[in-house]
């Protein structure tokens, strides 16, 4: 092969070279951008996702925080008597926070219609929190409170009318009266008291009994 040969065969390859380590470093600079858009994209959800887990878990420690403490508005209901009666029971208070009761308990779970008070009080003997509400209550209060019962296998709701707030919060020997779901004393009531330490049975069952 003659030098003008070889010179020109240099030349295209020195071409394609260059064409070639251009091309390595124009996929470089496209890797590197899709490298940062996605980077971006994974910050941008993920930052949202802590700020969110790292605000529930500050409102779960301060529910719990004010659970240990003393619950202002809580009362203290004295029950002299908690024996099994399948006769009618004319309780001080309405809904009532513990007393005599029927043999069967009232299963845990939201009621659309009201439940006889001697069998909720049986559920309150095993641990339940019975929460009843005003029937006038409008629907977002009552889905909370439907969402809240499906939380926690010891919590039923029912409506009641003639309780002395559209809200009441009823646990073996404590009760708690609040205007809305809403109230910053509704889930340290719940932490405090579903099995808590007042609790006659606790652990005993919130199934097998009466109601859906």
């Amino acid at each position: 092969m003659g030098a003008g040969k070889r010179d020109a065969a240099d030349e295209r390859r020195e071409r394609l070279a260059k064409v070639q380590a251009e091309q390595r470093k124009a996929e470089r600079r496209r890797t590197a951008v899709v490298v940062g858009v996605v980077t971006a994209v994974v910050l941008a959800l993920a930052v949202p996702v802590g700020i969110f887990f790292f605000q529930e878990l500050s409102a779960q420690n301060e529910v719990r925080a004010a659970a240990q403490a003393d619950i202002e508005g809580v009362e203290e209901v004295e029950v002299a008597s908690s024996v099994h009666t399948e006769s009618p029971v004319d309780y001080a208070l309405l809904p009532p926070s513990g007393g005599d009761h029927h043999p069967i308990w009232q299963n845990c779970g939201f009621y659309e219609d009201p439940v006889v008070p001697e069998h909720a009080v049986h559920s309150l003997e095993h641990g339940a929190v019975w929460v009843t509400y005003d029937p006038a209550l409008d629907r977002a209060q009552v889905d909370r409170l439907r969402e809240l019962s499906a939380a926690n296998p010891y919590l039923p709701v029912s409506p009641l009318e003639g309780a002395e707030a559209p809200v009441v919060l009823s646990a073996w020997g404590v009760r708690l009266a609040v205007e809305s779901v809403d109230d910053e004393r509704l889930e340290p009531f719940l932490v405090k008291y579903l099995q808590g330490p007042q609790t006659p049975e606790p652990g005993a069952s919130c199934f097998g009994g009466v109601g859906a």
